[in-house]
């Protein structure tokens, strides 16, 4: 069991929630504020994405991430920043007949185009989704090449922030731990592995034990599932010696019918981690734990 716990709140994420949920953050203030909330709950981290006012959905404006971090600096509250670099993935196939009409809500970019906001804020961390993925049913499939992936690698690594390496599957784990091998990757690396996103790796504890055991020895590793498998999984977590991941991205539920908000997932898994005898880490200790360089 892990006995120093840190936890990552997921604040927002760029899918489909808006309308789902009465109090998803859009605007930067309320993304920022949002995340402030859960800081002061007990995450040493805030993964931030940042989305479209006006419509709601997930963009890359840079201007929106520079508005969201400069509201989490100037506040007085010290946490963690981890900017989401997975925008820019997206790519559309068209009907079975002509699937190189790409769809309208494709966003495709190279890698380097997928980091103007990391580069001019210089976040702690920066997710690096470390493989391609079918995502959900229909034709939406997210695209994270190889060569896409070491391209991004080596620019991370020059800006000194900590790449999350995003695992959907035992694939993307398999080639994140190639890129620490081809010493594309500073130790000590730090993995996320996300689980029950369709059709990536399922929420399975057998699978999680399996990635698990991939893992090189000295890693930091946080883990999640989606939905009402969340608290389950950050138990899970906590027991296989890992850190936890919670969040509005990831789940929008206290439970049957009750809304959450960012605060009240962090205090749950706040408890539990408790519960389990372990002690929540806060912000300049978690820096420690993870290699990262303060900011801001």
């Amino acid at each position: 069991m892990n006995p120093e716990v840190v936890i990552t709140c997921a604040v927002t994420g760029a899918g489909d929630t808006v309308g789902k949920h009465p109090h998803i953050p859009i605007t930067p203030e309320q993304i920022a504020e949002s995340a402030i909330d859960a800081a002061k709950a007990g995450a040493a981290i805030v993964h931030c994405h940042v989305r479209d006012p006006a419509t709601g959905k997930g963009c890359r404006d840079v201007a929106l991430y520079r508005e969201v971090v400069a509201r989490i600096r100037d506040s007085e509250v010290d946490v963690v920043i981890n900017l989401t670099s997975g925008m820019g993935g997206d790519l559309v196939i068209g009907p079975d007949e002509a699937p190189t009409a790409f769809g309208q809500d494709t966003d495709l970019v190279g890698a380097l185009d997928r980091l103007p906001h990391v580069e001019e804020l210089l976040p702690e961390i920066c997710s690096l989704d470390c493989g391609s993925l079918n995502f959900g049913d229909g034709s939406l499939v997210y695209v994270s090449t190889p060569d896409m992936l070491r391209r991004g690698a080596k620019r991370i690594r020059e800006l000194g922030v900590k790449p999350e390496l995003e695992v959907f599957d035992t694939g993307h784990l398999s080639f994140a731990l190639q890129m620490l091998s081809e010493g594309l990757l500073d130790d000590p690396p730090l993995f996320q592995l996300c689980y029950g996103i369709p059709w990536g790796a399922p929420a399975d504890v057998g699978v999680l034990k399996a990635c698990v055991d991939m893992l090189p020895p000295g890693s930091n590793w946080t883990a999640f599932a989606i939905s009402r498998n969340q608290m389950a999984f950050a138990e899970q977590a906590v027991m296989l010696g890992g850190h936890v991941r919670v969040g509005l991205e990831d789940n929008l539920y206290l439970s049957r019918g009750v809304f959450a908000s960012n605060a009240q997932l962090v205090e749950r898994a706040r408890n539990i981690a408790e519960s389990l005898g372990a002690r929540v880490l806060a912000p300049d200790e978690a820096r420690d734990k993870f290699g990262l360089v303060k900011r801001g």
